[in-house]
């Protein structure tokens, strides 16, 4: 369901953006469609993999947050997938990722492989993708372990609840 609200900024009519009319009161970890958009044909949808319960726990520290990101980027470019991924990366509130892919898709047609990130990310051992100093602007604030911690616990709530669409 499409919500329009309004907003003035200088007194110019502006729509709020979608992602900001979501009760995010009523918002638990889950593997949400957070925005369809097309162009030219061209179908691209988001998705809201929402980690952490927003306003009620604390938010994904940022070296983990780090680590997830090149680490899902790393797996997701490299997956059955890749062709569909066109980006992978943490939301500004620090409560998850957002996933966007080509094509229509709801949310059970990328849980397997939202799981599959799960698990790589879970069982990685060595040197973080991407984190040296020539391939990344800020290379050395990596945390493996609190990543694998927040994967683990946002696995289990996928696998528990199977949270797909936003509550009102």
């Amino acid at each position: 369901m499409v919500r329009i609200h309004w907003m003035f900024y200088r007194g110019v009519k502006m729509k709020k953006i979608e992602s900001f009319t979501i009760n995010h009161l009523n918002l638990y970890p889950g593997l949400y469609v957070s925005r369809r958009d097309e162009k030219q044909g061209t179908i691209v949808t988001t998705f809201d993999l929402r980690m952490a319960t927003p306003n009620k726990e604390p938010v994904l520290d940022v070296p983990a947050i780090h680590t997830i990101e090149h680490l899902g980027a790393t797996f997701l470019r490299n997956s059955n997938q890749s062709k569909e991924i066109i980006y992978f990366g943490p939301m500004g509130c620090r409560t998850g990722f957002y996933l966007v892919m080509f094509g229509l898709l709801e949310s059970t047609d990328i849980y397997e492989l939202i799981i599959s990130l799960c698990d790589y990310i879970i069982n990685f051992e060595g040197e973080i993708p991407g984190a040296t100093p020539i391939e990344c602007g800020n290379y050395s604030e990596q945390n493996l372990d609190m990543a694998k911690y927040y994967i683990n616990k946002y696995k289990k709530q996928l696998v528990e609840n199977k949270r797909f669409v936003y509550l009102e």
